[in-house]
């Protein structure tokens, strides 16, 4: 019986491997592909008319040969991956092969071949070093990206499939993971985004905004103290299309988790406000994932944490809930007798065509799918044109005609002011005219003057404001920020400290220009004039550390023509992340460059002559 406890398990049988003899790549860019099509296609259309059978279809589990067939075919391609590279981390997608089909043939709504359908879910792999388990799935489920040779050149120059996930080389991946605990935070910034919309742009006839985030997360993504800033904040939040699977298989690279990790997981995140359930058998157990996965989209008011207990490396007859397979090739014999040990006799990279023709519905039922949104998003404009072409500037990107006219200017006579004070104007301004425009601070409001006063704050109750309250949270909050901005490329989010707490967030802002996330990271308090404060809240090396990390946009305006511009290039730039440097204390508006255009120009590199 399924029960939210952490006491209860939902299966109490053995999660034991069977015993023996039972039966990067990564700087080539991808063309993008359309954010969505607004208006259905003629043969959209009529896929549309076949969505009562294709979500039968996806409602109806296979049947339990095809299923474990299509688990083994999961667990194989990665094997046969690892092994042909001789690089990567075979255990978590052998274990996770059972939760990977039940979650990607039976729940997700996706279409594999537009990869950013709108209202599509969201999967995050937060344990990055397992992708060989989402490269199978986007493979079987018909995702041009994810061929058979991209398979075979896992962890390879060029190759599409790298070593950890990147969403700018395979479209399917929402955003690129590794760093653990990072994709975790990321799928609460998506979740938020998805709640945001929801309550603004959804009717009481009509729901537009209608989409889950999953995430898998393991052992080390619940050390990392980025996961608990950003699960604190969910369970606040009440992010109840939130659904994270915790695969609990007790390995950690150094050995057992028992040496370091030996905390009630479960019963942390009841006390952060989450919905709790517990698989016990997650190698075979099917139907108490399906179980699971359904009693977790019936919590509408909190996010949902299911840990599934597996065995790492499930199938192994030697390495099997070991650390040896935690990111180690199994070696030619140890694959041998695994494929002996599961009754897999098939070459490599092998993929029967029964489980072919069945992970093939994928394709009709996401055509069907979109087509009915589509369908679904004509009639939304018709009743509601002005809310439809604000979601229809937040799905495409596209910035209001206009919009930088809104940026304030200064001239000389004006008074000298703080840069702090003058983005605030700026973050004002820009909040009127971009319908996608939203963040906050890390409790820090008043200080770094990012509060926009139009608007009230997100909250539980009040998910459609946009003054978002991070607290004291400031890792969370960068990689919670990142999965904002990658959700909807008109979301354009902006966070907020201290200049010299960037120390505290610096993995999420690698990671930020990594995604391509186009996150405007806001840094006041720029001087180490803050001597009342002392040394340590005065920042030093950051401004020289922070230009030399790639893909990084750092600008340090110093009067409110450059603050403006610097707001201007930070909007532009969707695919790369701004770090905007700003001062405490009052700076003179006496710089040569008095028009905001001339200031842009400058950061591009261009002539100043040009605009004079």
């Amino acid at each position: 019986m399924v029960t939210p406890t952490s006491t209860t398990p939902v299966s109490t049988a053995s999660a034991a491997a069977p015993a023996p003899g039972s039966g990067r790549g990564g700087v080539l860019r991808l063309l993008r592909y359309s954010a969505c099509s607004l208006l259905p296609s003629a043969a959209a259309a009529r896929s549309g008319a076949r969505l009562t059978t294709a979500l039968r279809a996806r409602t109806q589990p296979a049947e339990p040969e095809l299923v474990e067939q299509s688990v083994n075919t999961i667990r194989f391609l990665a094997v046969d991956a690892v092994e042909k590279a001789q690089s990567g981390h075979p255990g978590l997608p052998m274990g996770c092969a059972p939760l990977g089909h039940v979650l990607f043939d039976e729940f997700l709504r996706f279409n594999p071949k537009n990869p950013a359908w709108f209202d599509r879910d969201r999967f995050v792999l937060s344990a990055g070093h397992g992708c060989m388990l989402q490269y199978a799935l986007l493979h079987l489920a018909g995702y041009d990206a994810v061929k058979m040779d991209d398979l075979k050149a896992f962890r390879q120059w060029r190759s599409r499939t790298p070593g950890h996930p990147e969403n700018f080389e395979t479209p399917g991946v929402e955003v690129t993971t590794g760093p653990l605990g990072q994709g975790f935070a990321n799928a609460v910034g998506l979740a938020l985004a998805e709640k945001h919309l929801a309550s603004r742009f959804n009717k009481t006839d009509m729901k537009i905004v209608d989409h889950y985030t999953y995430v898998i997360l393991g052992d080390g993504c619940q050390m990392e103290g980025v996961s608990n800033e950003a699960a604190s904040l969910a369970g606040h939040w009440g992010l109840g299309k939130l659904i994270a699977f915790y695969d609990d298989n007790h390995i950690s690279i150094d050995g057992n988790t028992d040496i370091a990790f030996t905390e009630d997981v479960l019963a942390r995140y009841e006390a952060l406000g989450w919905h709790t359930i517990w698989v016990k058998n997650g190698n075979t157990g099917y139907d108490d994932i399906r179980a699971a996965i359904k009693e977790a989209k019936g919590v509408k008011d909190k996010p949902t944490l299911i840990k599934v207990t597996t065995t790492i490396g499930f199938g192994s007859p030697n390495k099997a809930n070991t650390y040896s397979v935690h990111g180690t090739a199994l070696g030619s014999k140890e694959v041998e007798a695994t494929r002996s040990n599961l009754g897999w006799l098939h070459e490599p990279f092998h993929v029967p065509d029964e489980v072919k023709r069945h992970w093939s519905h994928h394709i009709d039922d996401g055509a069907s799918l979109e087509a009915e949104w589509n369908a679904r998003f004509v009639e939304y404009d018709k009743k509601y044109h002005q809310e439809a072409a604000e979601l229809k500037s937040i799905i495409s990107g596209e910035l209001p005609s206009g919009w930088d006219n809104a940026l304030p200017t200064y001239a000389p006579e004006i008074s000298p002011d703080a840069t702090r004070n003058l983005s605030q104007q700026c973050l004002n301004a820009l909040a009127k005219v971009i319908p996608g425009f939203l963040g906050g601070s890390a409790d820090l409001a008043t200080s770094n003057m990012t509060l926009l006063k139009m608007f009230g704050d997100f909250q539980r109750d009040t998910p459609e404001e946009r003054n978002i309250r991070f607290g004291v949270r400031e890792h969370g909050m960068g990689a919670i920020s990142n999965g904002i901005a990658v959700h909807s490329p008109g979301l354009i989010p902006y966070c907020a400290t201290f200049f010299v707490f960037t120390d505290y967030m610096r993995a999420s802002i690698r990671l930020s220009a990594l995604s391509e996330s186009g996150v405007i990271f806001v840094m006041t308090h720029d001087s180490i004039g803050l001597g009342e404060d002392g040394p340590t809240h005065q920042p030093v090396e950051q401004l020289f550390s922070l230009r030399a990390m790639p893909n990084i946009l750092m600008l340090r305006p110093a009067d409110g023509n450059e603050t403006s511009g610097a707001y201007k290039i930070a909007v532009l730039n969707r695919k790369r992340p701004s770090i905007i440097a700003l001062s405490r204390q009052k700076l003179p508006q006496n710089l040569r460059l008095q028009k905001m255009q001339q200031v842009s120009c400058g950061i591009r590199g261009e002539p100043y002559e040009w605009f004079l």
